[in-house]
């Protein structure tokens, strides 16, 4: 005869904790849990999250999400064993953080954190952290940059240049701005074999910054340094800071660690493009797709502002979004420069039809139309090299050859003119 015991479900494993002082201060976060694990999730805090990750229950989770705030700070210690005692069990943290200082967010990431979400959680920030943390690795096995490969810049910083600054900024995942600004700083790079300009490419996006992927550089600790104490830094620290691809072009990297997008403020980048400005002729800049504090002082000092975009409702709603918000704002918008990546072939009517139909209806000029480059792009990134020297013959970069030369030629004609 069956018993009344067995009858009784067992309890679902569970899956992940939220460690914290208090969790009823982060009430959003409550409700975000319940969301994704329903049951499957407990609370602990500080004192007992030590102790359960050392518990053989704590095999199960799949990860922790650790909630911080500025009250936190003086415990930063303990908070630190706790990410320290996950990763030794092999859990994935998830750092939850809500007014917690720049500084003490950079020691809890280079312990090992996989993941940052700002609180108040913005919508789907929680999910999105997960999904990434559940994603598998790529089978392709990467092989790890020596930094000792590569150099800063040999020139000295003579602060003779005033440089056109590019930035890149893709309105929705996906549109190719990262791709777009490696391979622009490449061909500006390049464009003439006697007199060539001096660019540099600086990665801005903190967080997912890919830059340094793309040309197969490291991410130097000075980063981080130049960024956190841009009062103190000059131009010869931030040259050294910078690595060379291929002796001529220079790039600032995202930080190693992942960084909140406030780290810095409007006067940091401010005053690191005024370096940039000093002693490079261009300054293509890959910005994330976040609008945040900072990116005022870009769009005001940039020359032309690079808006990726595709052809599909998502752009278009951004596109609107974007424009509202730098109206709002009484901004520069007119610095706009849109940019349709993996747009319609020639003898595409139909979906030509739809792009003057979306520039229409968004009322913009969509001025320049990337074709789709295919699987050399994926390739070339992949192997970290621009397309001109993994697949000079795509079309894309045709088209950044075209735009690179026109715009080192307008560059000649301005500085002609100011001569």
């Amino acid at each position: 005869m069956t018993s009344v015991a067995s009858l009784q479900p067992e309890p679902a494993p569970i899956l992940a904790c939220t460690i914290s002082r208090d969790v009823q201060n982060f009430e959003l976060l409550i409700d975000d849990m319940e969301r994704e694990l329903g049951e499957s999730w407990g609370d602990l805090s500080f004192d007992d999250g030590i102790l359960f990750l050392s518990q053989p229950e704590a095999a199960t989770l799949e990860f922790v999400a650790v909630a911080v705030n500025g009250s936190d700070e003086a415990e930063l210690a303990r908070i630190a064993d706790i990410v320290r005692a996950a990763k030794e069990r092999g859990i994935k943290v998830i750092l939850i953080a809500d007014e917690v200082s720049p500084m003490s967010l950079h020691q809890l990431l280079r312990l090992g954190a996989d993941d940052f979400v700002p609180y108040p959680l913005p919508e789907g920030a929680l999910h999105e952290a997960i999904e990434r943390m559940r994603r598998p690795a790529p089978a392709q096995v990467v092989q790890m940059v020596n930094e000792e490969d590569h150099h800063a810049p040999t020139f000295k910083a003579k602060g003779d240049r005033d440089g056109v600054i590019l930035p890149v900024h893709g309105l929705s995942g996906g549109t190719g701005a990262s791709t777009f600004a490696v391979n622009l700083a490449w061909e500006l790079a390049t464009v003439s074999k006697t007199d060539g300009p001096r660019v540099c490419l600086i990665d801005l996006d903190f967080q997912y910054g890919s830059a340094a992927t793309y040309l197969d550089l490291p991410r130097k600790e000075a980063v981080f340094e130049i960024l956190s104490d841009t009062g103190n830094a000059d131009s010869d620290a931030f040259l050294q800071s910078m690595l060379s691809f291929n002796d001529k072009l220079s790039v600032f990297t995202a930080p190693g660690d992942m960084l909140p997008l406030d780290f810095v403020s409007g006067e940091d980048i401010g005053r690191v493009l005024d370096m940039a400005q000093q002693n490079f002729d261009f300054i293509i800049i890959d910005m994330p797709s976040t609008v945040v504090a900072w990116t005022e002082a870009v769009l005001t000092r940039a020359h032309v502002y690079f808006a990726m975009v595709e052809l599909d409702l998502r752009s278009a709603q951004n596109v609107l979004r974007f424009v509202r918000a730098l109206k709002a704002e009484a901004l520069p918008h007119e610095k706009l420069r849109y940019v349709l990546n993996r747009a319609p072939r020639f003898t595409d009517l139909s979906a030509k039809s739809r792009v003057k139909r979306m520039a229409e209806s968004l009322d913009i000029a969509i001025e320049l139309q990337l074709p789709d480059g295919g699987i050399q792009v994926t390739q070339a990134n992949d192997h970290g090299m621009p397309l001109a020297e993994s697949a000079p013959k795509n079309p894309l970069r045709k088209e950044m050859q075209k735009l690179a030369k026109s715009l080192h030629d307008l560059s000649k004609v301005a500085e002609a003119k100011r001569a």
